[in-house]
């Protein structure tokens, strides 16, 4: 007869007489008992974590396609913020502290295939971006400013719809989210 372990009280028994729970051996009930008392807490907090994962990945699972483009649009967007976050409007031209958004000149709505075109979006004060539409001729002549005519006519020339795939959607958000990492790292540091 093979005799194991108590994973507890750690004495040797016969297999049959062994009380087995989760894949553990134990003596008796008390011994199962005393080790339960002792790991409730352990076992508690690994099933919230198992728990938790389940419930994240079902939650991906039912996600829509337009879930995960506003989602990588607001990862984009938090990028340009902290890629510009030196240069002041690219409308007006000034510093302030209010708040800023990532202003697309040509917008998503009339050009969605520019949506994550680094050129296309900088930093924008609100006041411009939503009470004055973003301001657009102030925009071009100062984009022509920062990135140069060739660049701007490139913009405004015609593009070929995307279709972009919800895996091409997630690697965009991770992207960006990685790039925006990386860049206040290197602020902090």
């Amino acid at each position: 007869m093979k005799h194991r372990r108590c994973s507890h009280c750690k004495k040797k028994g016969p297999q049959e007489e062994m009380l087995l729970r989760q894949l553990k051996a134990f003596c008796g009930t008390n011994c199962f008992a005393e080790w339960a008392a002792a790991n409730v807490s352990k076992l508690a907090k690994k099933g919230r974590q198992i728990e938790s994962r389940i419930n994240r990945e079902n939650r991906e699972k039912v996600k829509t396609k337009g879930v995960h483009l506003r989602e990588a649009q607001a990862s984009f967007n938090a990028y340009i913020r902290e890629r510009d976050a030196e240069e002041p409007c690219i409308s007006c031209g000034r510093f302030h502290t209010g708040k800023y958004d990532a202003g697309h000149y040509r917008s998503v709505g009339s050009s969605p295939e520019l949506r994550f075109d680094e050129d296309n979006c900088h930093r924008q004060c609100v006041p411009c971006n939503q009470h004055k539409s973003g301001n657009l001729i102030s925009y071009r002549i100062n984009l022509v400013k920062r990135i140069g005519q060739e660049r701007v006519d490139k913009l405004e020339g015609p593009h070929e719809p995307k279709r972009y795939t919800i895996e091409q959607i997630q690697e965009i958000k991770a992207h960006y989210r990685k790039q925006c990492r990386e860049m206040q790292k290197q602020d902090a540091a």
